[in-house]
């Protein structure tokens, strides 16, 4: 069997893959998006960028993912200035001003006529290099602009089925290794905690920090309800989640009794409920934690649940 061959096969097996936080309603309109590549609208098929480029041989990029809801990007200025920080952080400039960048999305949404149930992934890499190394000195161009719009919509049987949540022996890092406050390109710590969690049988595998306490998913964050109280780590060893932030606020608005702080492991067996979020899914039950039943979803998690649609309403 040839690669081609190999590679068409495991395309056809991928139109299912999307799973656990991420399982969506297919959509045969996907097929013939629009992409945004460096200002240029490409139809899917045609949107390629070089070998050479940096993000594709390095990791070396940032991104964001955005949810189009009602002609609007929702939280989009947070969204923005979390790119500008990660792009800072890595020493990556951007190709545009941030009135720019909006320009671009609304561009290309609208140009697919999109308006709602749209996902939207824009990725900034550091661009082609001269060859595969990587020094960012080594670049041979500016940076690299990405913009891949979805119809995507969140399987409404996600919310009454909720989502399996296993424990992962693969730790987020410390920032002296890889800040996980960034989002950047770099995803294998991600990636192996899903391959861990997917073969413990489970959808998103909850992450330690560097010093044993519960952190977050490798795709989302974590909360847990105990004794009626939102629990949450503190942040620290997180990407700084726009979702997770509007649930620590709306808590607090709705007097809803709620901690960041470092919990154990052996916190896990105290939850009631437990949930996780995130820009696509918004606020995702989960059915169990390590193979122990949880309510879907529970009172204090449809309560959060329903304050994050009507935020989502006004964002």
């Amino acid at each position: 069997m040839t690669v081609t061959r190999v590679l068409k096969k495991r395309s056809r097996i991928g139109n299912v893959m999307a799973t656990g936080t991420h399982a969506c309603l297919e959509d045969a309109r996907n097929a013939s998006v629009l992409v945004n590549v460096n200002g240029e609208l490409l139809p899917r098929k045609e949107a390629t960028v070089s070998v050479f480029d940096a993000g594709f041989l390095l990791g070396d990029g940032v991104w964001e993912g955005l949810r189009l809801h009602k002609g609007k990007f929702a939280f989009l200025p947070e969204h923005l200035q979390r790119l500008v920080a990660g792009a800072a952080a890595i020493g990556l400039e951007l190709p545009l001003t941030l009135a720019e960048l909006e320009g671009e999305l609304y561009r290309t949404v609208a140009a697919n006529g999109m308006e709602d149930g749209a996902h939207v992934r824009l990725v900034i890499s550091r661009g082609p290099k001269a060859t595969p190394f990587q020094d960012p000195r080594a670049s041979a161009g500016g940076p690299t602009l990405v913009i891949i719009p979805e119809w995507k919509t969140p399987d409404p049987a996600l919310y009454t089925r909720g989502i399996a949540l296993v424990s992962v022996t693969t730790r987020r890092p410390s920032p002296k290794v890889q800040d996980p406050r960034i989002n950047s390109l770099s995803k294998h710590n991600c990636i192996q905690a899903c391959r861990e969690a997917a073969a413990l049988g489970g959808d998103e595998g909850i992450m330690l920090d560097p010093h044993g306490n519960v952190s977050t998913c490798n795709s989302t964050h974590f909360f847990h309800v105990a004794g009626g109280e939102v629990r949450t780590s503190t942040g620290r060893y997180c990407l700084g989640g726009i979702t997770r932030q509007a649930i620590l606020r709306l808590c607090h608005e709705a007097s809803i009794a709620c901690r960041e702080a470092d919990f154990p492991p052996a916190a896990l067996v105290e939850a009631e409920e437990a949930f996780v979020t995130g820009t696509f899914g918004g606020v995702t039950p989960a059915r169990s934690i390590d193979g122990r039943s949880l309510p879907v979803p529970g009172p204090v998690t449809a309560q959060v649940r329903e304050l994050y649609q009507q935020l989502l309403e006004q964002a």
